[in-house]
């Protein structure tokens, strides 16, 4: 007869949903029983309410785990969330940036530009071949999802056909912290390309502002202009900020 396996009080909580316990990594079995706890529990508090169960630094724990598998990572996961602001920003920051953070190598850079990546992949595939109308939201969400945390100005353009379908989300061009040059001409090239029959173009502020400049407002205008006489329409310019955009058309500037 077999005899019943015998478990921690700590490995036997994570039997409450009648499931095997979240068991350890084949890396993290060397690991002090307090560490290996400590993971064990976070795992099934993510597998049971969701990343809302998680602070934002013990999500970034939940990443960095897979990354460094044989060293307690909180105090890592509190120094990254220190320099770069919180969770999106860590994810967002440019590698080099990055690298300069003791205890980040090639690996752990690996780890956040996936997750990185799929959250963007995630954002793109709710508004991408879907009316802009009715996911209007979900455009803003998939803007701020990819341009919000950059430290430099890109300039991206939706286009869309007639049913206001977005066929292609390009970035056009990336400039410096607080330009970007943009070329009125290439932009409604590129949509006659395209076929499209209507455009929204999207910059960020890397200051967090989004509050448009004049060379913004001026910018605008000639894309307008290039546009209507090709009969495209220019339906807004959404301005990102670090935590908020700016619509064009809401405020009354287009």
């Amino acid at each position: 007869m077999k005899r019943a396996p015998h478990f921690s009080d700590s490995q036997a909580a994570l039997f409450d949903h009648d499931e095997a316990p979240v068991l350890p990594a084949r890396g993290e079995r060397q690991l002090p029983s307090y560490i290996r706890d400590h993971r064990a529990r976070l795992r099934e508090r993510f597998l049971i309410g969701g990343p809302d169960a998680l602070p934002d630094y013990e999500l970034l724990e939940l990443v960095l785990f897979r990354a460094i598998p044989r060293r307690d990572v909180k105090p890592l996961a509190r120094a990254l969330l220190e320099r770069f602001g919180d969770f999106n920003g860590v994810l967002s920051a440019p590698a080099t940036r990055l690298h300069e953070t003791a205890g980040v190598g090639d690996a752990v850079v690996t780890e956040l530009k996936i997750v990185e990546a799929a959250a963007h992949r995630l954002a793109r595939s709710r508004v991408l071949q879907k009316q802009v109308v009715t996911s209007w939201d979900a455009l803003l969400e998939y803007c701020q999802t990819a341009m919000a945390h950059r430290d430099t100005e890109q300039f991206r353009v939706l286009f869309l056909d007639r049913k206001n379908v977005l066929i292609a989300d390009e970035p056009q061009a990336r400039g410096t912290v607080d330009h970007v040059p943009v070329y009125p001409r290439e932009v409604v090239k590129r949509a006659l390309e395209l076929n499209a029959s209507a455009l929204i173009l999207v910059h960020n502020h890397p200051s967090g502002d989004p509050t448009p400049s004049q060379a913004d407002i001026d910018m605008t205008a000639q894309i307008q202009v290039a546009a209507d006489a090709l009969g495209i329409t220019l339906h807004d310019h959404l301005v990102i900020g670090k935590s908020r955009e700016l619509s064009f058309r809401s405020a009354g500037l287009l």
